[in-house]
C-alpha cells in the first residue's frame, strides 16, 4: 500500500518539501488509491471517487499528481485534455450509424482493464466539449474509475461563457459531488524562479545573429545536417518548413499559428518531432485571438510532453504575452514558457545535440 512517506522521499529526491496545499493532495490521492477494491469503495458511504486540483499556475499540481501517478502500482493511465479529445472522437466516428449510445460504448472500451486516470490540465471552454466531457464523467464514475483532475479553474470556473454554463452545471455539480476538491493556494509560482538553461532557448531580435543560432541550433540537433525547406502533410494539411530533419521541426510562427491549425495539427507535430523551433514571431501578431489560442495549444502539447522548444521572436516572448488579455490559459503558458527556458525544464531522452 503507497503511503505518505514514500511520495515524501520522492518528491524529496526532486528538492520538493511539500507545502500544506501539497500535502492536503497527497492525503486526499493516497486515500483515494489505498481503497482495498472499486466493489468495495463504492459502497462507502459518501467516498469521493475521485480528487479535484486546482490552482494558479506553478504550484506543484502536476509535479505532486505524476509523482504518485508514476508510485502507483495499479492499471493506470495519464493523458492531456487535448490528447483526451482526440481518441474519443476518432473512436466515436468509428461507432455504427444507429448503434447504441456511442459515447458510452466509445468511454467503457477506452477505459478497459484502467483502475487510475489521471486526467492532466483539465478545462472546458467549447459546449460541444462540454457535452463530451460530461457523458464520459458519467460513465467513469459509474464504473468505479479511481479519477484525479488537475485544472487552473475551480469546478465552479469551468465552461465560463455565460451562454453556456448553466447547461454544463449538472457535470460542474456532479465533480463537486463526487470528487474530493484541493485549491493549491500556494503563493509561489515555482517556474518563474527557476534557473535559465545553460544554452538558451528564446532569441530576440530577429536579425542575422538570432538566425545564424537557429541555424546551428538545427544543425547540432541533426548531425551537422543543413536546413532545407520544405511542405509536410500535418493533420491531412500543408504546412511550410525551413527544416524538419530526424528530431527537430523548423517552422514559421505564421505556418504553425496564424494559418488555420487545431490542437490536432500540434499532436501530430509532436508525435512526429521531438523538439520544434518557432522562428519570426511577430508580436503583434499574438494580438489576434485565434493566433493566440493556437500558440497556447502548441505550448501545451509540446511541453506536456517535455519535448524540446526554441522560439526566436522580434520582442521577448514573456513580455510580449504578458501584455495581452483575454485568451484562456495565458497564466499557464507564460509559466511554461519560463519553465522551458531554464534547467529546471529536461527534454525528451532521445533528443541530444
Amino acid at each position: 500500500m503507497l503511503d505518505e512517506a514514500q511520495v515524501f522521499r520522492a518528491l524529496g529526491a526532486r528538492g520538493i518539501a511539500p507545502d500544506a496545499s501539497q500535502r492536503h493532495a497527497i492525503a486526499a490521492i493516497l486515500e483515494l488509491l489505498n481503497a482495498r477494491t472499486t466493489r468495495n469503495w463504492l459502497r462507502r458511504a459518501h467516498a469521493p471517487l475521485g480528487v479535484y486540483c486546482y490552482g494558479l499556475p506553478g504550484r506543484g499540481k502536476s509535479v505532486v499528481v505524476d509523482t504518485i501517478f508514476a508510485l502507483a502500482a495499479c492499471p493506470k493511465r495519464r493523458i492531456h485534455f487535448h490528447e483526451f479529445l482526440r481518441e474519443i472522437i476518432r473512436r466515436q466516428m468509428k461507432e455504427p450509424a444507429g448503434g447504441p449510445d456511442s459515447l458510452v460504448a466509445v468511454t467503457k472500451r477506452w477505459l478497459s482493464g484502467i483502475e487510475l486516470l489521471c486526467f492532466d490540465e483539465f478545462h472546458v471552454h467549447d459546449i460541444a466539449d462540454a457535452f463530451l466531457i460530461g457523458g464520459f464523467l458519467d460513465t467513469a464514475l459509474e464504473l468505479g474509475i479511481r479519477i484525479v483532475l488537475t485544472s487552473n479553474y475551480s469546478p465552479d470556473e469551468l465552461l465560463p461563457d455565460p451562454l453556456y454554463h448553466e447547461r454544463f452545471r449538472p457535470t460542474i455539480e456532479q465533480i463537486k459531488g463526487n470528487f474530493k476538491i484541493v485549491h493549491f493556494e500556494g503563493a509561489r509560482d515555482y517556474r518563474m524562479k527557476a534557473e535559465d538553461a545553460a544554452e538558451p532557448r528564446f532569441f530576440t531580435p530577429l536579425n542575422e545573429e538570432t538566425a545564424g543560432q537557429l541555424r546551428q541550433i538545427y544543425e547540432d540537433y541533426e548531425g551537422g545536417a543543413p536546413p532545407q525547406p520544405l511542405v509536410l502533410r500535418v493533420a491531412g494539411r500543408p504546412l511550410q518548413a525551413r527544416a524538419a530533419g530526424r528530431a527537430l521541426l523548423w517552422a514559421d510562427f505564421h505556418s504553425l499559428c496564424v494559418e488555420s491549425r487545431s490542437h490536432l495539427d500540434y499532436l501530430d507535430l509532436a508525435e512526429r518531432w521531438q523538439g520544434l523551433i518557432v522562428d519570426r514571431v511577430h508580436s503583434d501578431l499574438l494580438h489576434a485571438p485565434s493566433t493566440l489560442q493556437r500558440f497556447i495549444w502548441l505550448v501545451d502539447i509540446f511541453y506536456d510532453r517535455r519535448h524540446a522548444f526554441f522560439i526566436a521572436s522580434d520582442h521577448p516572448i514573456g513580455k510580449a504575452l504578458s501584455q495581452l488579455g483575454g485568451a484562456h490559459d495565458l497564466s499557464r503558458t507564460l509559466s511554461r514558457l519560463a519553465e522551458m527556458s531554464s534547467r529546471a525544464y529536461s527534454t525528451t531522452p532521445a533528443l541530444s545535440p
